[in-house]
């Protein structure tokens, strides 16, 4: 079974731990794209990256992680 993703957004600044985040998904097949705008993050309510958003529910990097491996 192929699994279904919805619009899968990794905010991102480049640093080690979105570098993990990346590596993960990468890893995993999950199609994401990557945001690096710091206005847009800001916006959002973002202060610390990486920050996994899974239409429209935006999860830290310990809570992306563990959605990651479930995968």
């Amino acid at each position: 079974m192929i699994p279904i993703y919805g619009d899968i957004i990794l905010y991102s600044t480049g640093c080690p731990k979105c570098e993990v985040l990346k590596k993960k998904l990468n890893e995993k097949g999950v199609p994401y794209t990557e945001n690096n705008s710091v206005d847009e993050m800001l916006a959002l309510g973002i202060t610390q990256v990486p920050v996994l958003g899974n239409n429209g529910t935006l999860m830290d990097f310990k809570q992306a992680v563990e959605w990651v491996n479930k995968q």
